[in-house]
């Protein structure tokens, strides 16, 4: 099905390279300056990062198509590779920023407030349809007057991996429906050389389990996850490994992610994102895996969606250009070509019906997620706050600390350095 479609499209794998490739310089200079009808051309420039030569083919096809169609902009691609954030916020503070770059949901808040970010309301026309789009991920980047500031490019979710062999070997016809069921399993496929449940344990895999109780990890942009609810819903995930012995972390079992500690058999089930299916299908084919949505909590169903936007430098002197780019990639015929790759999913539902992701059995949990998911964002203060619960949740994880005095501890900490 996306095979067959991908070959026929061929469109999405050239992209990331000419995002990775060019270099920005105070949003690019313009032969003729912008809007000209003399048949000379806008230069713009567009900075993101680049996550493997995978994606840096498939932009570099898309901003192609883009170009294609719209002869009279030019496109410089810059890729920072590292401290994405820091180098940014030094190029926009220096006026050596870029009129169009990526924004994460994650630090969205906080470079918002700075002013540096453009609001878009004003650019979006009706025909535009913002509904297509999946709220949760739209609403990751507006700000708190309702005003929006980045349109999400692509988005990637939480999905449980599971190995059908090994499976099948301890008698069981299909994935778990519940973390009850799932604490079961994982027991029956504990072995030896086998964890029944890998663990990823940063709170960014975490967050929507930790919230499930009705507790919050954020709370008036002030950390709250010492809260009694948030401990008791992440107590299971530290107990399967320390009282029952049945999950483990990658690093434990020599691996560095969980996506190598399920491909090499080390784990049987893993919570893992979209990303995992190219990574095991070109280096571990052997694998016999499926993909099912996260057992539900509570009776509630939950997931991490991570999503990544474009925004437009508000000091830019390419405005409409940029907007033109903007709108190219988010809307359907971009963002189509953009994510025919499976590397990241559709933020748009009509476009992940279109490239048949949602019937999909191993898409299809992922674009279902998308509706139901927490969002990997909150306020300004929540790359304090998560640096602070990393720091001590991974030493009750090892079964170093009591996880409640270690969450306690790691507030209280978070909200000194926030105050």
């Amino acid at each position: 099905m996306m095979k067959k479609w991908f070959m026929t499209m061929g469109i999405s794998t050239v992209l990331l390279g000419s995002v990775l490739a060019g270099c920005g310089n105070n949003g690019g200079e313009s032969t003729s300056g912008e809007n000209s009808n003399d048949g000379e051309v806008t230069q713009i420039t567009l900075t993101g990062w680049q996550s493997s030569p995978q994606e840096q083919k498939y932009l570099d096809e898309t901003i192609a198509l883009f170009e294609e169609q719209n002869p009279d902009i030019e496109v410089t691609i810059s890729t920072i590779p590292d401290s994405y954030m820091d180098v940014l916020r030094t190029r926009l503070i220096g006026g050596d920023g870029p009129d169009v770059f990526y924004l994460d949901a994650f630090e969205a808040p906080g470079l918002i407030e700075t002013g540096v970010v453009e609001p878009l309301d004003e650019y979006i026309s009706e025909d535009f349809d913002l509904d297509d789009f999946e709220q949760p991920l739209l609403d990751a980047f507006r700000g708190d007057d309702e005003t929006i500031y980045g349109l999400p490019k692509d988005t990637s979710t939480l999905a449980l991996f599971y190995n059908k062999d090994l499976l099948e070997e301890a008698g069981f016809d299909g994935p778990p429906a519940t973390w009850e069921e799932l604490e079961e399993m994982a027991e029956a496929l504990t072995t030896d050389s086998t964890y029944g449940y890998g663990v990823v344990p940063d709170l960014a895999r975490l967050m929507f389990m930790a919230e499930s109780n009705g507790g919050q990890v954020v709370t008036d942009n002030q950390a709250s996850f010492g809260d009694p609810a948030v401990v008791e819903a992440l107590q299971p995930v530290v107990d399967m490994r320390n009282e029952a012995g049945t999950a483990a972390e990658p690093s434990e079992v020599g691996s560095d992610n969980g996506g190598e500690m399920f491909a090499l058999g080390r784990a049987a089930m893993i919570m893992e994102g979209n990303w995992t299916i190219p990574f095991l299908d070109e280096n571990f084919p052997d694998v016999n895996y499926g993909v099912a949505e996260i057992p539900t909590i509570n009776g509630e169903q939950g997931t991490m969606a991570f999503t990544v936007s474009y925004v437009m430098n508000a000091a830019s002197d390419k405005k409409e250009a940029s907007w033109r780019l903007i709108e190219f990639l988010t809307g359907k015929e971009g963002m189509e070509a953009w994510t025919a790759s499976g590397l990241t999913l559709p933020t748009r539902a009509s476009v992940a019906e279109t490239l048949d992701y949602t019937d999909d059995e191993i898409y299809g949990p992922f674009v279902a997620g998308t509706s139901y998911a927490t969002v990997w964002s909150d306020d300004t203060n929540l790359p304090i706050i998560n640096n602070n619960f990393g720091n001590q949740f991974i030493s009750a994880f090892l079964g170093q600390r009591d996880l409640g005095e270690a969450l306690k501890e790691a507030e209280d900490v978070a909200n000194r350095e926030i105050q």
